[in-house]
Formats: structure tokens, C-alpha cells, sequence
């Protein structure tokens, strides 16, 4: 079996770190010290306009990889909040772009792993780019293999798929 890019970090030392609902990993503009791997829980990393709108640009669930996109920079791009009660693996930024540096394996991992995530991205910006909620919750439905979340969280996919909560719930009780 192929090791994954977060296979190869078994190696480094990290910290690990339980957060509460709400808890703010990082912000927009902080400066990019630590690469994250969700052990357990649910970030978002969020993108926030001026006008307060948010737009989710990843659900980061257990074993996914989380702030990657910000290794080669000095700033992240967007913020990570905790949706739940969450446990993280923390590395320091500087040891992953070593390994990333040493090793052309790892390296190899990682283009391989942020070609899965741009996917995923281009997929999220299919999906907002839709007319109808009808379409865009379709297309997330099937993107998601039907797994809706619980009814309190609702909102949240609303905000994924960039329509108003209001929307959403018309669009859910048409459908019933």
C-alpha cells in the first residue's frame, strides 16, 4: 500500500491538543508556525467577508490534514474553528518543510495530497457555482454519500454551499 503524505509524519514530534466547539485554531493572517492533523472532531477552515458572510473552504474531519495549503507561506490564508469537540495533532511548520525538503518521497506524498485536495476544492466551487439550491444540495448530497448532519448543524451546510439558512430549510421541506 502507498504511504500518504501524513503517513511520513509519523516520525516528527507533535503535541496533542483537545478544543471545544467554537475554539479558534487559527486566523486569517496569523503567522503559519504549525501544521495541524485532525485526530478526532470537525474544523472548518472558513474564509470570512468583509460583509461577515463566511465561506467554508474545507470540513477537515478525523485524519485529515488541516493549514497544508499555508506551508509555503508565512501567513495562513483563512481561519480554522473547532465545530465540535476536537483532538489535534500539532507539528511545528518548520519540521514538515524539512522533511518536505529531505525527502523526495515525502515530497512526492505531498503532491499527491494536495492534488486530491484541489479536486475537492475545484468540487466546492462547482457546487456554489450552481443556480438553483436544489442543485447545489444534490451535488453536495452526492459529494457527501447522502450523509446529512444532524439537524442543529444544518446551517453549516447551508454556509458549504453558499445560500442562506432560509434557503436551505425551504429547499429541505420541499423535499419532504
Amino acid at each position: 500500500m502507498t504511504k500518504t503524505f501524513l503517513d511520513y509524519l509519523t516520525g516528527l514530534n507533535f503535541v496533542l491538543k483537545t478544543v471545544s466547539k467554537g475554539a479558534l485554531i487559527f486566523e486569517r493572517d496569523d503567522p503559519v508556525r504549525s501544521f495541524f492533523q485532525v485526530e478526532s472532531g470537525l474544523v472548518h477552515l472558513v474564509r470570512r467577508q468583509e460583509d461577515g458572510v463566511e465561506f467554508i473552504l474545507q470540513r477537515a474531519l478525523s485524519g485529515d490534514a488541516l493549514g497544508e495549503a499555508s506551508l509555503s507561506t508565512q501567513n495562513y490564508h483563512c481561519s480554522a474553528v473547532a465545530m465540535g469537540a476536537t483532538r489535534l495533532r500539532i507539528y511545528q511548520a518548520s519540521h514538515v518543510n524539512d522533511l518536505l525538503a529531505r525527502n523526495i518521497e515525502v515530497a512526492h506524498a505531498f503532491v499527491h495530497h494536495l492534488g486530491v485536495e484541489l479536486r475537492h476544492a475545484r468540487l466546492r466551487a462547482e457546487i456554489v457555482s450552481l443556480r438553483r439550491v436544489a442543485d447545489r444540495l444534490d451535488a453536495w448530497l452526492v459529494w457527501h454519500k447522502n450523509d446529512m448532519p444532524e439537524k442543529g448543524e444544518w446551517h453549516r451546510v447551508a454556509a458549504e454551499i453558499g445560500v442562506s439558512p432560509e434557503a436551505f430549510y425551504r429547499e429541505l421541506a420541499r423535499r419532504r
